[in-house]
């Protein structure tokens, strides 16, 4: 088979032959490929409308990544048994349904084995051999979908895009898919473009079905996919697939299926039915599509309907549809926690932990030439157990590095690992200043008053350090001139805090959720000024608790949330912690 064009008319050689190269890989891992259940592709198909019951023939439905035919070969029984109600003879398809599909594949191996099986299974149907032929050719094409020329729209697009991270990708076709694609932001995997150019191929009221990585619905590459789905479309569907077996081998991201439709320009978003399987057991896919395909987008145990899901570039908090409208009334009414007059840094990369950090007093530096370091595990629940480690500083307080003249003990130090820490990329790129850490550490936040948050936890643990320890880079540093940071501290364990971080959160496996700056800016607060001397120092005295609904009442009492919205917060929050003695 030949190539098609991309869209420039004449497409740099370079280009051209990147994409001959990805066609012939062998890799399934370089091509991103998983394989979909048919289960799931017949519930997508239904939630799309594709049903025989309506006249397909008059329908055009876009594959874009075809792979071994599980939608392309569903697609096709539905549209010839469509045909057949119409009183359409097998003799005429070819001619009558030769617009009908159109599938893209890029391995040619691939597509040389599912374009024969879609003939095969043309021939099983009636056709002849020769038509089937000609309709096999007609629906295929093989080619990089990204780049190819398409003309018209589609009222379907449906499929499982592949899963590939831009490492993978050429630079000179990356660079094409940067020219050509307004999604490619950030640190976006390819799957993001295959949402960009299907939306885009939709009429008006298509309807897009995909099975695909949950990730770009709250991570920040996401973020202009989800705009653009804000700006002229509608979430009618979206099912959490997390515990559900929904491809033939395992994967690595969460994946989700989502049903997206174009909707009339000036029209307003409309409801969303959304599934989180992890919310009432093992998810029965079956159970839910048949719901979902017989049912006017109203609630029950397995569907939660909800409005005001996709909003300009906000994270989608599909997961959570239960707090979804106690989540937006206190970002209407309350500031985040920079707005409070509350600043979230990050600790120290050093680039080299084994050089840089040992044992506080066995660091054979000069005393100003080190600190004592906080790290994750140093923090527990309600305080600090410090292990004893320090950071070997290099930076004066004016932000240039330390003089390896002044500082003979630091620069012997220093000279024993001249070696590592020249091959640094960091170094490389700074040869003078071989000897720094990769972030520049601010001597004076050690004795800044300030709350430590690590990273990666199953619940909150937020610590008050009244300025003894500088902090590592795997934890979240929170300062503030305007803050009693105890009475803050206490907000932050609070439930409140910790459903606005597991509600935009992507939670690493196990469920363990994700502090990170994005996240903890996410939370709403009140403003310091706005609580009563009673509230703040009830507040205070449950800073260092170990119990939760002593500090959620404490919490609540300044939060000012309706029963109902303070209870579901609760409970959404105790169901994202993740404890040694939770199975």
């Amino acid at each position: 088979m030949t190539l098609s064009l991309p869209f420039m008319a004449t497409p740099p050689r370079a280009v051209r032959d990147a994409v001959a190269g990805l066609a012939a890989s062998g890799s399934i891992e370089e091509r991103g490929a998983v394989f979909t259940r048919s289960s799931v592709v017949e519930g997508i198909l239904d939630l799309c409308g594709y049903s025989a019951e309506r006249d397909l023939s008059a329908l055009r439905l876009l594959e874009p990544s075809c792979g071994d035919g599980e939608f392309l070969f569903a697609a096709a029984r539905r549209l010839l048994a469509s045909a057949r109600k119409k009183g359409l003879a097998p003799s005429s398809w070819a001619a009558r349904l030769s617009g009908a599909i159109f599938a893209v594949e890029l391995h040619a191996a691939t597509l040389e084995r599912t374009q024969q099986r879609l003939i095969d299974l043309l021939v099983g149907e009636g056709l002849s051999g020769k038509d089937a032929a000609g309709l096999a050719k007609s629906w295929l094409r093989q080619d990089d979908f990204l780049l190819t020329p398409i003309v018209g729209v589609f009222d379907v697009a449906v499929g499982n895009p592949p899963y590939v991270r831009q490492e993978r990708i050429p630079n000179v076709l990356l660079a094409e898919y940067k020219r050509t694609f307004s999604t490619l932001y950030d640190r976006a995997d390819l799957y993001v473009l295959f949402y960009e150019r299907c939306l885009n191929l939709l009429g008006p009221g298509g309807v897009l079905g995909f099975i695909c990585a949950n990730r770009w619905i709250k991570n920040k590459y996401g973020g202009p996919l989800r705009e653009m789905v804000a700006q002229s479309f509608n979430l009618d569907v979206y099912i959490d697939l997390e515990q559900a077996d929904a491809f033939h081998e395992q994967v690595d991201a969460y994946p989700a299926i989502t049903i997206i439709r174009r909707r009339p320009h000036g029209q307003a978003p409309g409801r969303t039915a959304v599934v989180t399987g992890g919310r009432n057991g093992v998810l029965t896919l079956d159970d839910v599509f048949a719901q979902l395909a017989n049912t006017t987008a109203r609630s029950s145990r397995e569907v939660t309907v909800v409005e005001r899901v996709a909003f300009e570039r906000d994270p989608w908090l599909v997961d959570s549809p239960e707090i979804l409208q106690a989540v937006r009334e206190l970002e209407a009414r309350l500031p985040t926690l920079e707005e409070s007059g509350a600043k979230v840094g990050i600790g120290v990369a050093s680039g080299c932990d084994r050089v840089y950090i040992g044992e506080h007093d066995g660091l054979p530096v000069e005393d100003v030439r080190k600190l004592p370091l906080a790290m994750s595990g140093d923090l527990t629940a309600t305080g600090i157990n410090w292990s004893g480690q320090g950071i070997v500083n290099p930076w004066m307080s004016t932000g240039k590095l330390a003089s390896l003249d002044e500082f003979p003990r630091f620069a012997a130090y220093l000279r024993q690992h001249e070696a590592v820490l020249k091959a640094r990329h960091t170094a490389k790129q700074n040869p003078k200043a071989w000897y720094k850490t990769i972030d520049r550490i601010y001597p004076g936040l050690t004795e800044t008053p300030k709350l430590l948050i690590p990273d990666i936890k199953g619940e909150a643990t937020v610590v008050y350090d009244a300025g003894r320890y500088y902090p590592h880079h795997n934890l979240y540093v929170v300062t503030s001139e305007a803050w009693d940071l105890q009475v803050l501290q206490a907000l932050l364990r609070s439930s409140v805090a910790l459903a606005f971080v597991a509600a935009y959160c992507i939670r690493m496996a196990g469920g363990f959720l994700r502090f990170q700056a994005q996240y903890l800016r996410r939370i709403r607060v009140p403003l310091p000024t706005a609580m009563t001397n009673e509230q703040r120092a009830r507040l205070r005295a449950v800073a260092s608790s170990s119990n939760q609904a002593e500090i959620d009442e404490a919490a609540l009492d300044v939060y000012g949330l309706p029963d109902d919205a303070a209870a579901a917060l609760c409970a959404f929050a105790a169901n994202a912690r993740v404890r040694k003695d939770k199975s």
